[in-house]
């Protein structure tokens, strides 16, 4: 009976991965497909891309600054609920979309479903298992999480193929019926992506209903007879009774009666040692966790790899295998948690990232190193402030543009405060309308972007200083499509990336995450140190595509190696081992004791 216990609350826990890595990787596969369908139908710039891959992120951000007090207040069986409510709500919401806002409505959903299940299913497991059986349940969090990852790749890779199908039966219409059918059969393919994903919120909803409470909530409640009845699902009698009695030891602290204990640590400021030192830590550890640029790599890695060099489907297939190599890697990440530990996991996977990302950057760079400065070319088809044209031949001959290898056109513009980034094909079937024009670029004006100028205080565009600012064309540069063995080297890298991901900050970022909280600020300090995650890894999503629009990819990946770089000497340095500790043991040992 235990062990079926144990096996069906970790199945529910992994269930949360897997919406949480859903959540994460499904944009990859349909992005390419809303960038030639929605910024044509919906007029979106980049930016709203942008916006769109991290208002999942930004959800995240929202729902963390609640996570904790909601988990506090209604217990974190229940908020497991409501996170997979949300998350199956936003499903038909994102689907049917008719334009720019129920879209982004939609994923900002999503996201706060995320936020949720990623504060609330770690505190779980973190509050429900055994000492001994922490790490692997973390672990199988991450592995879950991944497995939702590779789902959402072959969704895409199916999507891809039937878009290819459609691509292929449609080279004997005519032109104008040839973009028409190829525009339907994307438009179709990305709404379906999201479809897919509905049955894993329903499934996760309903049985997080059968899950016990967590004891160590139900202790700080009073309910000390739930609490242990919670724990003896789990676990044999004597185990039980043995953690109780040290949950209800550490009770005093944790909730500071009214009564006045004598006990020092029930009067601890929250801003003593024994809690500002692993809360600040585990934000640190957090915020570098995302500035690997893990999840911008994970939304655009079909992009990434269009962009170095391997077409359609391929990029697809790539993306595919990458997210199996980070669920193959995330197993031998749940076998060795418990016994290399924490810090040596992490210290290897971000060692690997780190020659990754310099990998990818010096390969982009050799590329991006070809391209040619055609702005005055550009610049002449101009008329009235606004421009038209296809990367037909024609338009590759007035550039000096070979004809015989497929070429990729960039161009960075603006109306003023206002910027948009576009790239073309040449190879590409449907052969879209490069257009740059007032009307499109030139957002109108919203409540936020009021209220903020009301207050003196400008971070949106005035849609007044675009109104009459000419066309600049800031960046036009034209490029050879690197060789698929240019992309096969890009996606290496790529592979070395995740792997050392998976290995170590995958798995070890929500046990630093649980393990690192002392009980007192456990719920709230996760919801605030998830919010910094979250809030680093909006930034870089939503400046992703207008970032290597501008400056290219390689400055991204330098960047990131960076700030890995960073990770690997907090790793080293001042993160403490915590394999095989109580989370009470943890907590004493930043108390000095």
């Amino acid at each position: 009976m235990q062990a079926r216990a144990m096996g069906y609350l970790l199945f529910i826990a992994g269930m949360g991965g897997l919406l949480y890595g859903i959540d994460v990787g499904i944009i990859a596969g349909a992005l390419p497909y809303l960038e030639s369908t929605a910024s044509v139908a919906w007029r979106l710039s980049a930016q709203q891309l942008s916006f769109i891959v991290a208002a999942v992120l930004l959800g995240s951000v929202l729902s963390s600054l609640f996570a904790g007090a909601l988990a506090d207040w209604i217990g974190r069986r229940w908020a497991m609920v409501l996170s997979g409510v949300l998350f199956t709500l936003s499903i038909p919401l994102i689907a049917l979309a008719d334009g720019y806002t129920p879209l982004l409505l939609g994923r900002l959903l999503q996201g706060v479903s995320g936020g949720l299940i990623g504060v609330i299913v770690p505190l779980y497991l973190a509050e429900c298992l055994h000492a001994r059986h922490r790490g692997r349940g973390a672990a199988l969090f991450q592995l879950l999480l991944t497995i939702g990852l590779v789902a959402a790749a072959v969704i895409g890779l199916m999507q891809a193929h039937s878009v290819e199908s459609a691509t292929v039966a449609a080279q004997h219409l005519a032109e104008g019926e040839r973009a028409a059918a190829v525009f339907a059969a994307k438009d179709h393919a990305w709404r379906s992506i999201f479809w897919w994903c509905l049955t894993p919120g329903v499934v996760f909803s309903a049985g997080a209903l059968l899950l016990a409470e967590s004891p160590r909530w139900l202790a700080r409640r009073g309910r000390i007879e739930e609490a242990r009845i919670a724990l003896l699902q789990t676990r044999p009698a004597a185990e039980a009774e043995d953690e109780l009695r040290e949950i209800l030891k550490a009770l005093p602290a944790a909730s500071a009666p009214a009564s006045g204990s004598a006990a020092p640590r029930a009067v601890d400021p929250l801003l003593s040692r024994r809690y500002m030192l692993p809360f600040l830590l585990a934000c640190l550890i957090l915020a570098l966790n995302q500035a690997t640029g893990i999840n911008s790599v994970l939304a655009y890695v079909v992009n990434i790899l269009n962009q170095a060099g391997l077409p359609g489907a391929t990029a697809n297939a790539g993306d595919v295998a990458l997210k199996v190599l980070n669920a193959l890697m995330t197993i031998v990440a749940v076998v060795l948690v418990d016994r290399k530990g924490r810090k040596f996991l992490l210290m290897l996977g971000t060692g690997c990232i780190v020659a990754a990302l310099l990998a990818a950057g010096l390969l982009f760079r050799s590329a991006e190193g070809e391209q040619r400065d055609v702005r005055p070319q550009l610049q002449s088809h101009v008329q009235a402030d606004s421009l038209a044209l296809r990367l037909d031949a024609d338009t590759l001959k007035s550039f000096g543009a070979a004809n015989n290898a497929p070429q990729q056109l960039t161009v960075a513009y603006s109306y003023g405060p206002f910027t948009n980034v576009q790239t073309r094909r040449s190879d590409d079937a449907a052969l879209p309308l490069l257009k740059m024009s007032r009307e499109d670029t030139v957002q109108p004006d919203s409540v936020i972007g009021v209220f903020f100028r009301q207050l003196h205080l400008n971070p949106f565009a005035d849609p007044a200083e675009g109104a009459d600012a000419p066309l600049r064309i800031e960046r036009a540069d034209i490029a050879a499509v690197p060789s698929t063995t240019h992309g096969w080297q890009v996606a290496l890298a790529m592979a070395l990336f995740v792997a050392g991901f998976a290995v170590g900050p995958g798995v070890c970022v929500w046990l630093a995450l649980s393990e690192l909280m002392p009980t007192r600020i456990r719920s709230n300090g996760m919801s605030i140190a998830l919010l910094v995650n979250q809030f680093v890894s909006t930034m870089i999503a939503a400046t992703f595509l207008p970032t290597v629009g501008q400056y290219g990819y390689a400055t991204m990946f330098f960047w990131w190696a960076g700030a890995t770089l960073l990770y690997f000497l907090t790793a080293a340095f001042l993160l403490p081992e915590t394999k095989g500790k109580t989370l009470e043991e943890i907590e004493a040992r930043f108390a000095g004791k």
